[in-house]
């Protein structure tokens, strides 16, 4: 069974939309809770090139 998290900053409601996230055999997953069975795996490193790359988009 997957754990999921949701972050701290978000509601604790059923209702409230936000990023979860689990970890399973070394690979991320993300999944929107108001779409659930919807799941995006990535790589560990995925997350933190992101911010980096959006950056780069940006000015260039």
């Amino acid at each position: 069974m997957i754990q999921w998290q949701k972050s701290s900053y978000s509601g604790g409601g059923d209702g409230d939309e936000c990023v979860e996230v689990a970890l399973q055999e070394g690979t991320l997953l993300l999944r929107e809770s108001d779409d659930s069975g919807r799941i995006l795996p990535v790589t560990p490193q995925g997350p933190t090139a992101l911010p980096g790359r959006l950056r780069v988009g940006r000015d260039g």
